[in-house]
């Protein structure tokens, strides 16, 4: 027998224990849904298992550090699972140890299944990226702008003024972060409408707040992605944890995908930790907003409400990296998923942008919808594939698309602090140079050969 078939052979054993390492947690009852994940060995797709070990190696230092309770990492190439991982506690109290199918709060990760969902309904031709907001929210239809005079106020302080904006502003600056809005701290807007409140008060008190710049003047990160949920119901006629259901979770197979944990799957909910002035973990109820996890909310964030598993969310990911389509069914045209992929942001704002982090808008990184775009990897100082989409969410949970080297990765912690908060090692940051060290064979830029695990390509 020729060496190259032992080498197949062997690839192939590999392959048959990486699919029963993945599937073997899922062997029994409800937990078998996750057996479809499609698996191979990382050499038959690129990848080093030995250079991998890096990354297994790091993830686990960061929980027995005790810098995080517990992660879950899957990564994946040409629509194949090379490496699923639970790693640390669920629960530090009792000791639940992390599982694959745990349940982690997606926050602003949020954001970019919001943008699908937009997509779904600029398909059926409901809106248009140039068209102004107002259209679709009268109650938009007089928004001013606030201004700041300076040394006009009392002991020579700054005063501010309302005028007129520019121009309207558009539903593709809505969909950029650049259509004028501001974050979570808006003035006057009540807090106590995320508890309590809907998405159509929340509509009404957002109409009675000036703008906090001229549109398209700069990138601010806003409420943009709750006002698309609005948007989302109306133009839909259904809410929109039901729209998102319908038209993404269950053609995608995400049954743990929502905007709140069922009590029969609480146990899979995983426990939210801070850090101590000592440096130790602690449990934290320091949750956005308070929001009603265990109940379906009376206002589903856009923005931020989902909860997910890391199998679910790779679904998602990978169903645009496949342009649209997921195991031979389509969800998203093609031509629908690169708008939602390319950057928007015009070079200027982009170098002018102030206050940016690792995702944010910053040279050689721009902004598509709902999502950070790599449009100059070098410039970015990051090893992904001009063209990768990413983001992450306020709780540790971050993933990107690569659609050069076919890569997604997910990687899902429950933390209520920021990495230089706490001192701990920034997971999202780390695992990047560490994942793609170990990539072997990368693609070409134009290369269309590789699989990518559905028919219709």
């Amino acid at each position: 027998m020729k060496k190259s078939s032992y080498a197949a052979r062997a690839l192939a054993l590999v392959a048959m224990s990486v699919c029963t390492l993945i599937r073997g947690q899922y062997a029994y009852g409800e937990r078998a849904r996750h057996a479809d994940l499609p698996c191979a060995a990382p050499e038959t797709v690129g990848f080093s298992s030995e250079r991998l070990k890096r990354l297994d190696a790091m993830l686990q230092r960061s929980i027995d550090e005790k810098q995080y309770a517990g992660v879950v990492a899957l990564l994946a190439r040409h629509g194949k699972v090379v490496y699923f991982e639970a790693k640390g506690k669920r629960e530090l109290a009792n000791g639940a140890p992390m599982e694959k199918d745990t349940i982690f709060r997606l926050a602003s990760m949020t954001k970019p299944v919001t943008a699908a969902a937009m997509m779904l309904l600029y398909e059926e031709g409901k809106w248009q990226p140039q068209v102004p907001i107002a259209q679709y929210i009268p109650e938009f239809s007089h928004l001013k702008v606030s201004r700041k005079l300076e040394g006009a106020g009392r002991a020579g302080s700054d005063a501010e003024v309302s005028e007129d904006p520019a121009h309207a502003p558009t539903m593709r600056e809505l969909m950029t972060h650049t259509a004028g809005f501001g974050g979570f701290g808006t003035r006057a807007l009540n807090p106590d409408l995320y508890v309590g409140g809907s998405l159509q008060s929340m509509i009404n008190e957002l109409a009675k707040i000036p703008l906090t710049y001229q549109p398209s003047s700069r990138w601010v990160y806003s409420l943009s992605m709750d006002i698309q949920g609005y948007i989302i119901e109306k133009l839909s006629g259904t809410t929109l944890p039901e729209f998102m259901k319908q038209r993404l979770f269950e053609p995608l197979g995400m049954s743990d995908t929502g905007f709140y944990v069922p009590e029969e799957k609480r146990n899979r909910f995983a426990g939210l930790y801070g850090m101590s002035a000592e440096g130790k973990l602690i449990p934290t109820g320091k949750e956005v907003f308070q929001l009603p996890y265990d109940r379906e909310p009376a206002l589903p964030l856009g923005g931020g409400g989902l909860v997910a598993t890391a199998a679910d969310y790779f679904r998602f990911a990978q169903m645009l990296l496949n342009n649209g389509l997921l195991n031979g069914r389509r969800v998203l045209g093609e031509s629908s998923v690169k708008l939602m992929m390319s950057n928007h942001l015009s070079e200027g704002l982009i170098e002018h942008y102030e206050g940016a982090d690792y995702n944010c808008p910053r040279l050689g990184m721009g902004y598509g919808y709902n999502g950070a775009v790599v449009i100059d990897p070098g410039k970015a100082d990051v090893p992904m594939g001009k063209g990768t989409y990413l983001w992450d969410g306020g709780y540790g949970t971050w993933f990107w698309a690569d659609p050069v080297d076919d890569i997604v990765f997910i990687g899902m912690i429950q933390s209520s602090t920021w990495p230089d908060e706490k001192r701990a090692l920034n997971l999202e940051e780390s695992t990047r140079g560490v994942i793609y060290q170990a990539l072997l064979k990368p693609s070409k830029v134009g290369d269309l050969s590789a699989p990518h695990n559905d028919p219709e390509r």
